[in-house]
């Protein structure tokens, strides 16, 4: 069986975390899977998904911290001179992380730990109208 369904969730851009796990979790449980797999993938090329704490200090400043020492957003890329924009760095930081993350499911429930949860990140330059197509697949 597979079960198809959608987040859109506004955001405000600039390495904004958000947790996404609670509408994730919805999507498997409309689908009704005992076991499988649940696929989360972002559409765009300036945000990605991975899992972490959800915790206000690693959200709100170490992540941000993090990119800003990887990619920062002041630094020259060629991106910006060939489309004349602002948002180069949000590219290489989404490639960085990557569009989706693969979760099993098991007893119809995402195995994620205690302390881990699946998170958006919006690396562009301004506010943005994210989807998120969660996919899952299990019997």
């Amino acid at each position: 069986m597979i079960h198809t369904g959608r987040l859109h969730i506004a955001t405000q851009g600039h390495t904004e975390v958000l947790d996404i796990t609670d509408g994730v979790a919805r999507v498997v449980a409309e689908a009704g899977v005992r076991s499988g797999v649940a696929v989360v993938f972002v559409i765009g090329s300036t945000a990605g998904v991975t899992t972490t704490e959800a915790e206000p200090g690693l959200l709100n400043h170490d992540l941000r911290a993090f990119f800003e020492r990887i990619a920062p957003a002041g630094a020259d890329y060629a991106h910006e001179a060939t489309w004349h924009d602002d948002n180069g760095h949000a590219h290489v930081r989404a490639a960085a992380v990557g569009p989706s993350l693969t979760v099993p499911v098991v007893e119809g429930r995402l195995t994620l730990g205690t302390w881990q949860q699946i998170v958006l990140l919006d690396f562009d330059t301004r506010p943005r109208r994210r989807e998120v197509v969660v996919q899952v697949v299990g019997e």
